[in-house]
């Protein structure tokens, strides 16, 4: 007899299927609590986040707001055209995903059916432009391009084009009222990139994919305000993609009007004026290179002189920005891109550095009355300076004997600011400095706000240089090993200027401060940081930050936004030099170095104050530069290897102020010609509806200034540009020209 249970389990079998009963009653409880919690506890914010998933968003853009001239004259705004676009949803319903209905829509707007069809293609790795990178449930735009014929064809066969819209759209137009161009003030949009869109996602200005973005210039300075905020329609879609209802639709709200201080009128003079200066410069001879002049590249800057605002700002080679719009080819990326066409994207006025020539003596003046030097004491000016072996020549060997500082201004004399210069460097403890020198030249440049951003409202300034001690150290630091590999004693020109920089590069020599002082050797500067100083010497010594966004209004007007002048600094001079430098530069006009080109100019009437500069750069003609300025404005020209700065800009500079102040070339004044004798003031009116008060525009103000003027005897019988005066018979006095020479014994290298 036995005692096993009769269902054949032993105790240890009984135990193991409590064990399992435990374990998978658990394991139900587990799923159980875990289905309550999302079902019951969380299922509504779960169920939210699952119909999340169906919902598609489609975008209408916003309307960017208009750039004004201080008038109120559009310089960018947007215009209606007729743009066709498919339906990507509607299409890929049809059973050839509407290759049928797009092959049709081609041949009514003339175009390819392989172009409309890649046109609707979703863009991925794989997939080459064209393509479209937006929301596939948004309508893709086929061209913006069509007619109102083709549009009426479109529509009015709804039946035979569906998924197919023609409707009038605003899109970007830069509007060159008068024929101003304002190119690379105004800028230019691109479609936006996931990057970008990526790193906006969390700030109070999101990207969507729809979105145009200011790429440079007032674009991209105020893209946020102009842009807007889009509109959004949310559609709830099924698995398949097809919209089964309207979640939510938010409104649209158009980008804000930029009102700006640039003058339409005077920017197209300005803008005429440099190109023409450049075109003359052409065809002058440069008799030191042995052919005519090259005057490649240029920029002019207007700026009212109390507050910092600019009135005007060209810069050449330019282009059209109309060529953005609507995407650009790749022919014309190459053209605007490519060192053919020497780079018209770039503002010259803001991003051109070169070295200044004799307008930096403005600031070693100042130095050397800071270092104690009488403004009207009397100092040698003599043809040349002679340094050991080296000779520095004065322009054209000239000599004045001893003359005052504001004197030496007004002829230019170079002499009188090397001998100052190398005093000082001698003070300082020469080739071996003190520990602590003095460096009144360099500490001055700074002082005047350059070797730094001036801070103007637009994107990509440049700094310019000022090659004070830490800068040489570092970029000795930085090129010591290319100069010591490629340098060599006694070789050609530049493999010797690399012996001695691999030697002493991080020295201040004295040909370096010799040179520096009259705006040579490694200086740079840019126009707008000659504008604002000598915007700072007219107004009595305060250095404005340029400006040009003037206010930023509301697209119903309601809503002013003034964007005030600000202040960077104040010169280092004091009231009894700055009046010096006034008289100085008043004879530059009446009786110094510009006296040839403002002949007849009413200086009782109007004062006009200049300072004129030829600038050297090795391996290229002379760089023309022209301050200069009245009580209400500054006017600052150059061009790059034009010759002289009287020479190549002295005549552009004076027709620009005979346009601002009306001023015929006898020098009589009529105020009904002056386009602008005092800054505009008040902003213009915008209405509730976006309308904007804005007087009328000629077609080109240039025009209507050469014709008011009449021909002068003996002229072939063509009007003149305002302005025009009889040139000496040289057209483009011959510059000196600096050879360069080295003290062997002291290893030092300058350009004399």
């Amino acid at each position: 007899m036995t005692n096993i249970p009769e269902t054949g389990r032993t105790p240890r079998v009984q135990i193991r299927l409590v064990v399992i009963q435990i374990l998978v009653l658990s394991l139900l409880g587990t799923l159980g609590g875990r289905l309550w919690y999302l079902q019951i506890r969380n299922g509504d914010e779960y169920a939210k986040e699952a119909s999340g998933n169906h919902v598609q968003q489609v975008v209408q853009p916003a309307v960017r707001g208009s750039i004004l001239d201080a008038r109120g004259v559009p310089i960018a705004d947007n215009e209606t055209r007729l743009v066709v676009s498919a339906s990507r949803t509607d299409l890929m319903k049809m059973q050839d995903d509407g290759r049928a209905v797009l092959t049709k829509l081609a041949g009514v707007l003339g175009m390819k059916p392989k172009d409309v069809i890649q046109k609707v293609r979703l863009c991925d790795a794989k997939t080459p432009q064209p393509c479209w990178n937006g929301s596939p449930y948004q309508p893709i735009p086929i061209t913006d391009e069509a007619t109102a014929r083709q549009a009426l064809q479109i529509r009015e066969r709804s039946e035979d084009f569906p998924g197919i819209t023609a409707e009038p759209e605003a899109m970007r137009r830069y509007a060159a009222p008068g024929q101003a161009n304002t190119a690379q003030v105004l800028g230019y949009l691109s479609p936006v990139t996931d990057d970008e869109i990526t790193k906006a996602k969390d700030t109070d200005s999101p990207y969507l994919r729809s979105d145009q973005v200011g790429r440079s210039g007032l674009e991209r300075e105020y893209d946020k305000a102009l842009r807007g905020k889009a509109g959004v329609t949310r559609y709830e879609v099924d698995n398949l993609g097809r919209v089964i209802g309207k979640a939510k639709a938010d409104k649209a709200e158009p980008g804000a009007n930029l009102v700006t201080s640039i003058d339409s009128r005077v920017q197209r003079v300005a803008e005429y004026e440099l190109n023409y200066a450049m075109e003359v410069a052409r065809t002058q001879f440069d008799k030191i290179t042995g052919e005519n002049y090259k005057a490649d590249s240029g920029a002019v800057v207007v700026m009212e002189a109390k507050t910092g605002r600019v009135v005007a700002m060209a810069s050449q080679p330019t282009y059209d920005p109309n060529a953005w719009v609507g995407g650009i080819s790749g022919k014309d990326y190459t053209a605007l891109t490519g060192k053919k066409s020497n780079y018209p994207l770039l503002n010259r006025a803001i991003q051109g550095q070169s070295a200044p020539g004799s307008t930096f003596k403005v600031i070693s003046t100042a130095a050397a009355v800071q270092a104690g030097y009488d403004f009207d004491g009397r100092y040698p000016c003599t043809s040349s300076y002679s340094v050991g072996s080296q000779v520095f020549k004065n322009f054209e060997g000239e000599s004045f004997g001893p003359i005052s500082l504001g004197r030496a201004l007004e002829v230019s004399c170079d002499t009188v600011f090397y001998g100052l210069a190398d005093n000082e460097w001698k003070k300082d403890g020469g080739i071996n400095p003190k520990k602590k020198p003095k460096d009144y030249f360099y500490k001055t440049a700074h002082q005047f706000g350059l070797g730094k951003e001036t801070g103007i409202d637009l994107p990509n300034e440049v700094t310019g240089r000022i090659p004070d001690r830490k800068w040489k150290a570092d970029y000795w630091k930085a090129n010591k090993a290319v100069w010591c590999k490629t340098g060599k004693k006694g070789g050609t020109y530049v493999q010797q200027i690399a012996y001695e920089n691999c030697l002493e590069g991080n020295r201040m020599r004295e040909g370096d401060s010799i040179n520096y002082s009259i705006g040579q050797g490694d200086t740079l500067v840019t126009p707008v940081q000659e504008a604002a100083i000598y915007s700072a010497v007219s107004n009595g010594g305060t250095l404005y930050a340029p400006t040009i966004g003037k206010a930023v209004v509301s697209a119903d007007g309601t809503s002013v936004q003034e964007i005030k002048p600000k202040v960077n600094g104040k010169l280092p001079v004091s009231k009894a030099t700055l009046k010096g430098m006034n008289e100085a530069f008043a004879g530059v006009v009446t009786r110094g170095t510009a006296a040839w080109k403002f002949g007849g100019w009413p200086q009782d009437k109007i004062p006009l104050h200049a300072k004129t500069g030829t600038a050297e750069v090795y391996g290229k003609q002379t760089t023309s530069w022209l301050a200069t300025y009245s009580k209400e404005y500054t006017i600052i020209m150059t061009i790059s290897q034009a010759g002289t700065g009287s020479g190549a800009s002295g005549e552009a500079v004076r027709k620009i102020y005979n346009a601002l102040y009306g001023v015929s070339a006898d020098g009589s004044v009529d105020k009904k010609k002056a386009l602008l004798p005092t800054p505009q003031k008040g902003l213009p009116k915008i209405q509730a509806d976006g309308t904007v008060e804005s007087p009328r525009v000629s077609k080109d103000p240039v025009k209507d200034l050469q014709a008011s003027e009449k021909p002068e005897d003996g002229a072939t019988g063509q009007p003149l540009p305002a302005g025009t005066t009889a040139s000496p018979g040289t057209g483009n006095r011959d510059t000196r020209r600096r050879t360069a020479r080295r003290n062997k014994g002291r290893g030092k290298r300058v350009l004399t």
